[in-house]
């Protein structure tokens, strides 16, 4: 892609905008990150000394100001505002993408998609686990044949934090959008749609376990799909022992993998796609996981199947070829209403204890 990159405006600044966004957005061809907007003044220093060229503003109705100085919208802000930011846009005539959950509800993220629709602007929706490296290495597999017909589908997002780290995250606020179900259940939720397809039914359990705690810590969710395959989902921040990040149990073999992919960390620690001659999203050969059948991977069953590097950059580089050349949009708001549908059965199967039947 030649000629003047799209100007980004980002909202947010806090760990989604400054850890992902900004740095994804400066490191892909076609794109130029134009504005920040944060009204923290810690954030504000923080932006114009990670990015200097950028200008900062207080308030996004600065950004509906100078719509035509503008090529995209980027909304990085609490889950709250997801919809109000991305419907300003919208409206304001500026093609977006918004962070996961794109809203509370399936059908707000479906309004939000026949508004863009009928603007003819793109929106699409941060997904960046789609691009983790365990995750195109098992889709990889699964497209091999390697496991077979895949009967089971296990995939865990665990931490141990017996701490509570405050935030909205944690508000039980209803309106705030909180909560490890809507948080790291967004992303285990829409790789198994992307695996395994459309879901029947769904049983789910939802817990507060850690003192002090208002919302939802420690999850367990049981996908029927259409398919045949049953995915189990688990997304806890009470977990003392991490389990396996995925484990894959099919008629030929099996996958078990543990580990996080190591993108966010290198975000983190401010490491840059392209910036050194690393692999961007490698990762040593000790962390692979194993392929097999008969035996524990524990005890040395199975062989090691090399990671594919992670690719976060792939998502924008996507959005601009949307963008600037007619490309697909990498993820849409109407899959992200899928995996709403799900949550939201989620949620009243937890409360219900019934299984919700799509």
């Amino acid at each position: 892609m030649t000629g003047t990159p799209l100007r980004v405006g980002l909202v947010g600044y806090g760990l989604a905008g400054s850890v992902f966004h900004a740095p994804l957005i400066a490191a892909t061809q076609g794109l130029a990150l134009d504005t920040v907007v944060t009204s923290n003044p810690e954030r504000q220093a923080q932006a114009r000394a990670e990015h200097p060229d950028v200008t900062v503003a207080a308030s996004a109705d600065e950004l509906w100001a100078r719509a035509g100085e503008l090529d995209l919208i980027v909304v990085a802000s609490p889950n709250r505002t997801h919809v109000p930011l991305a419907t300003a846009a919208l409206e304001a005539g500026l093609p977006v993408v918004v962070d996961k959950p794109v809203a509370g509800t399936a059908a707000q993220a479906r309004a939000l998609a026949e508004l863009a629709e009928k603007r003819g602007l793109l929106l699409s929706v941060f997904q960046n686990r789609r691009w983790d490296n365990d995750f195109l290495t098992l889709r990889r597999l699964i497209a091999d044949g390697e496991l077979g017909e895949v009967y089971r589908f296990e995939s865990r997002f665990e931490r141990w934090r017996p701490q509570l780290k405050g935030g909205w995250r944690e508000s039980g606020d209803p309106a705030e959008i909180g909560g490890l179900l809507y948080d790291l259940g967004s992303h285990v939720v829409d790789q198994a749609l992307v695996l395994f397809g459309p879901v029947t039914s769904v049983y789910a359990e939802t817990d507060v376990r850690r003192e002090g705690a208002r919302t939802d810590d420690d999850t367990f969710l049981a996908l029927t799909h259409a398919s045949g395959v049953r995915s189990h989902l688990y997304v806890s921040a009470t977990t003392a022992q991490l389990g396996p990040r995925f484990r894959v149990l099919g008629s030929k073999a099996g996958y078990v993998k543990h580990g996080l992919d190591p993108q966010e960390a290198a975000l983190r620690e401010g490491s840059r796609p392209g910036a050194s001659g690393a692999e961007w999203g490698a990762e040593p050969e000790e962390l692979w996981g194993r392929l097999g059948a008969g035996e524990s991977p524990v005890t040395g069953g199975g062989s090691p199947v090399r990671t594919l590097p992670g690719d976060y950059p792939a998502y924008y580089a996507a959005v601009a070829r949307a963008l600037l050349s007619d490309g697909p949009n990498p993820v849409t708001a109407l899959e992200a209403a899928a995996a709403l549908d799900i949550l939201e059965a989620a949620r009243r199967s937890a409360a219900e204890k019934v299984t919700v039947t799509l």
